[in-house]
């Protein structure tokens, strides 16, 4: 007969790696769920965040003369 030992290092890693697997699986098909809802068109895919920012071009102008100096 055989007696396995388990210390509590092993019993952590093995609940940690648990909790990772299924944090990674509810992660990929949160994603996967997405990028299947805007193929089929139900929903829309969300717009570039930097998009709303207004940047003049005599602000960037502003910019470089700034660190020219």
């Amino acid at each position: 007969m055989h007696f396995l030992y388990f210390d509590p290092g092993l019993g952590a890693m093995v609940i940690q790696a648990i909790v990772a697997a299924v944090a990674g699986v509810l992660l990929f098909s949160k994603n996967l769920m997405y990028k299947i809802k805007v193929f089929l068109r139900v929903s829309k895919p969300e717009d570039d965040v930097f998009d709303d920012i207004d940047v003049k071009e005599s602000d960037i102008e502003s910019k470089s003369n700034s660190d020219k100096q």
